[in-house]
């Protein structure tokens, strides 16, 4: 299994397409800030709410960091930006991108998990007697071609669910509205209110972190080289990146609203609103504990690609140590 299956040929393209970042000497600009540009995995909304406040309230600017967030969307591939050299941080969706880009031997490590739990869920009708994840066993599930190789691979594992039961997800919850049998994917923080608001139904709602899914989402990669040359301004992006979730999370979020408005014209503030207080109703910036805004930890990473290498994704040499660092945490 390989996410990055034509990864070579996209880097080709890309380091043609995009001008790559440049070393730390020059881009420190005269006001003696240090560049980053940061890229995100999608259009700005309120899973990136943290990151939009450190820049709207100035953590970063006050740890000598000018940063720059680029935003994501359907045919932005943060994993190539990086590897390219065409951004200096992106944002890493789920632990299997990572340890895709290690298994890739790609310049990038994790250096934060913004993201304590993994906000994917599975969504089912209400009336169809299901009260666990058990019970869609046999059941079709729409899957976008990104989770049949990612947290499905977890869920045929855990649950017994089989490739016969996957149908296509095209980010529309049309085919899961029409038919009561069907299950689909989506965010905690996104899909059951899009479907609640537009159906009229509140739906069952099952988040994966909290029946034993143990990966990481939203973590900050960085590249080698800007590890290696400047690891003060690694460490100032995240410790302003945390200062910055807190904020929004326990704070005014309005600041980095307003920038993610800005960014995202079709973002409203309904949407804001109901995804910030799901991010904290479940603890998924912070798993309930605002100490740990931002770690990762050996031991979560291990129990993760030893699951993941139970069921052949990845070699039994690749090592997950290649794949993150824990230098830049608190």
């Amino acid at each position: 299994m390989k996410l990055l299956r034509h990864f070579a040929i996209a880097l080709a393209a890309l380091a043609c397409a995009c001008a790559p970042a440049t070393d730390t000497d020059e881009v420190t600009g005269a006001e003696g800030l240090t560049t980053v540009r940061f890229a995100t995995d999608w259009r700005a909304q309120a899973e990136h709410g943290g990151f939009y406040q450190a820049l709207a309230t100035g953590e970063y600017e006050k740890r000598g960091l000018k940063v720059e967030i680029v935003q994501g969307g359907p045919g932005v591939n943060v994993p190539q930006l990086l590897a390219a050299g065409a951004v200096d941080m992106g944002m890493g969706s789920n632990s299997f991108i990572v340890l895709n880009l290690a298994q890739e031997k790609a310049p990038v490590k994790a250096v934060a998990a913004f993201m304590q739990k993994d906000p994917q869920v599975l969504i089912a009708h209400p009336d169809q007697g299901i009260e666990t994840i058990e019970d869609l066993k046999g059941r079709p599930i729409l899957l976008s071609d990104a989770s049949v190789t990612a947290f499905w691979v977890w869920l045929k594992a855990k649950y017994g669910f089989t490739d016969d039961q996957v149908r296509k997800y095209t980010f529309n919850a049309a085919p899961f509205l029409s038919d009561k049998r069907v299950a689909q994917q989506g965010y905690v923080t996104s899909e059951p209110y899009t479907i609640e608001k537009e159906a009229g139904f509140t739906p069952q709602v099952f988040l994966l972190a909290d029946n034993g899914y143990p990966g990481y989402a939203t973590m900050v990669l960085a590249r080698d080289p800007l590890i290696a040359e400047n690891p003060e301004a690694v460490r100032a992006f995240v410790e302003a990146s945390i200062a910055g979730w807190r904020s929004y999370l326990d704070g005014d979020p309005s600041p980095g609203d307003a920038l993610i408005k800005a960014d995202n014209p079709e973002m409203t503030q309904d949407v804001l609103d109901q995804a910030r207080a799901k991010l904290k109703s479940y603890g998924i910036v912070d798993g309930g504990d605002p100490a740990l805004t931002g770690q990762m930890t050996e031991a979560r990473w291990n129990e993760f690609i030893d699951m993941a290498k139970a069921q052949g994704v990845y070699p039994a040499d690749l090592d997950a140590r290649s794949a993150y660092t824990l230098d830049f945490l608190p």
